[in-house]
């Protein structure tokens, strides 16, 4: 995959995503503004929350997007941020919009690719070209293509105007949600990337053990409690069910993840239930999508083309975590 280069689109390797051991790793993004309030401030916002003003690009491949469809969903922000999904073509430049193209909001122009929008933004970026992408209309620009931060500008920047939803991240749970999250950032996102993507056994090798090491991890915890971080829903459990999801239709085989399927952790299977069987969850969670384009000869891991018809996995069957509710 390129990168623009000085706003310039480039298939050379110039922004390398492998270490000197060939362990693959996730650039930081580049455009890092938020959409806030002004009560959120303290003073007039340079994004400031208002109806039909963002856009929101994502990719149902893309487990990084999932994050930001998935809070747009739980935040009920339909009518406040419209989203376009985008895709992969073979020899393509990145994010793609296909033949007919986009109209970008705020423009008359349409492109073909999502990098074109980039340089509306910053005619001289150097970038990689990521999704999920958050768009304003207004100004023209690139506001956010940090999923982190996205999915935590969804959870309070809206307040007030869209209809009332649970806080995501709660201030008395704050310190074990970013916990939280860095330990699954490192031992399951980044870990299952590293089974994928990494270009020497010992990355490999390396990855592996800490993606498993982790699940273990997880599945004892939640043997234990009913959510990641208690008994209530928070972030730290949304940023983790799209690599969950994910993982027996795609990351078992297509990743080289294949030590046990998710299945196999009674725990982690049934939290994975429940969270999918939230209401309007199940909706944006497209898995036949997921695997056309992961095993796409577009897809991130150097696939032929040919989708595997399995494994099957049927989110919607019971799950048994009401037994971990607190009675009082």
């Amino acid at each position: 995959m390129g990168q623009l280069v000085g706003g310039k689109w480039s298939t050379e390797n110039v922004l390398v995503q492998h270490d000197d051991k060939g362990l693959y790793f996730k650039r930081d993004s580049v455009f890092r503004e938020r959409i806030s309030s002004e009560a959120q401030s303290g003073f007039p916002a340079e994004f400031p929350a208002e109806p039909g003003r963002y856009h929101l690009y994502c990719a149902v491949a893309c487990p990084w997007a999932h994050r930001a469809t998935l809070m747009r969903t739980l935040k009920r922000l339909e009518p406040f941020v419209t989203l376009t999904n985008t895709f992969q073509e073979p020899d393509g430049q990145g994010w793609s919009f296909g033949k007919e193209g986009h109209i970008v909001p705020g423009t008359d122009r349409r492109v073909r690719w999502l990098h074109e929008l980039y340089t509306i933004a910053d005619p001289a970026c150097t970038t990689r070209v990521t999704v999920p992408t958050l768009w304003d209309a207004k100004t023209r620009r690139v506001v956010n293509n940090e999923s982190s931060e996205i999915i935590r500008m969804f959870n309070t920047a809206f307040f007030g105007i869209a209809r009332p939803s649970p806080d995501y991240y709660p201030e008395a749970l704050r310190p074990e949600i970013d916990a939280t999250n860095a330990l699954v950032l490192k031992g399951v996102n980044n870990a299952v990337n590293g089974c994928g993507y990494s270009i020497s056994q010992e990355a490999y090798d390396s990855s592996v053990n800490i993606l498993f090491g982790t699940l273990g991890g997880l599945e004892e915890r939640l043997s234990k409690q009913r959510y990641l971080c208690g008994d209530v829903e928070t972030e730290a459990d949304w940023r983790l069910f799209p690599s969950l999801v994910r993982f027996d239709p795609c990351y078992y085989v297509g990743y080289k993840c294949n030590l046990r399927r998710l299945d196999e952790y009674p725990n982690l299977s049934n939290y994975l239930r429940e969270l999918y069987q939230t209401p309007g969850i199940a909706d944006v969670c497209d898995v036949a999508g997921m695997k056309r384009g992961v095993f796409s000869k577009a897809g991130p891991v150097g696939s032929n083309g040919i989708i595997p018809v399995g494994p099957t996995v049927d989110y919607s069957r019971p799950h048994d975590r009401d037994r971990l509710v607190r009675r009082n």
